[in-house]
């Protein structure tokens, strides 16, 4: 894990907190990532993470590392144990747990670095909790980005998608091999399939997007801030478009 992008804080929740704090190199952007499973919400998290020195918070990832400390008779709080049963059934976490989860880790969303959150909101509520949490402590979320691509597409891509359990760098067996067949490039860590990539937690992880993402959009469209991004391109050119996008929004919003 990078220094600049430790996420203590997020993980852990309650008293933890960051060792390092990321560096503030681009104004402190606050990104809503959404788009379909596969359609490589999380890698462009990481990549803008590192061009414009936020920190990546994916609730998806808080949720495995419950699941991990569960596995290893760790303890967790009452939300978190809901949570891995859900997950583990491969349905969709209820909003009043995910928002628990959210308003515990309200530091990471005041760090002075900016933020990308990628797996939240799902839900038109949950838009509007988030938007009253930032209310709530004098922030403004910078731009919702949506990553389209067709359903082909993704079913292409989560069919091929290796995930590192311990730095959490994502592969594709075919379109982005890591070095050596299963390693981490990163940390030499065996790579795995995530249990919420299979074929039946794929099902459901699509037909609950589809039934929420219309309304979703239409929330961030209404409020001037989505911006739909071609995702059928390398990650890198995907996040080139998005670094465009974002600076053309900038500009038409500033005065003069």
């Amino acid at each position: 894990m990078n220094e600049l992008h430790e996420r203590n804080a997020w993980l852990n929740g309650g008293v933890a907190f960051c060792a390092t704090h990321p560096a503030q190199r681009w104004g402190s952007c606050r990104l809503v990532l959404l788009g379909a499973p596969g359609s490589g919400k999380g890698t462009q998290a990481g990549l803008l993470c590192e061009r414009l020195g936020g920190c990546h918070l994916p609730t998806g990832d808080v949720f495995r590392a419950a699941r991990a400390r569960a596995s290893s008779n760790g303890k967790l709080s009452s939300e978190l144990e809901q949570a891995v049963g859900y997950m583990r059934r491969g349905e969709l976490v209820p909003d009043e747990i995910v928002l628990a989860l959210v308003r515990h880790r309200g530091q990471c969303l005041r760090c002075a670095g900016g933020f990308v959150l990628d797996g939240f909101p799902r839900t038109v509520d949950q838009a509007e909790a988030l938007h009253k949490i930032l209310q709530g402590e004098n922030l403004a979320l910078t731009a919702a980005i949506h990553y389209e691509l067709s359903g082909d597409q993704v079913v292409a891509r989560l069919s091929g998608r290796r995930i590192c359990p311990d730095c959490k760098a994502s592969f594709h067996v075919a379109k982005q091999p890591p070095q050596a067949e299963g390693i981490c490039d990163h940390c030499g860590v065996r790579l795995i399939q995530r249990e919420d990539d299979q074929p039946e937690s794929i099902r459901v992880r699509m037909r609950t997007y589809q039934e929420n993402a219309a309304p979703l959009l239409d929330f961030y469209r209404n409020r001037g801030l989505l911006i739909s991004i071609d995702a059928d391109s390398s990650p890198v050119e995907t996040c080139e478009r998005t670094i465009t996008a974002l600076t053309d929004a900038a500009a038409a919003t500033s005065p003069g």
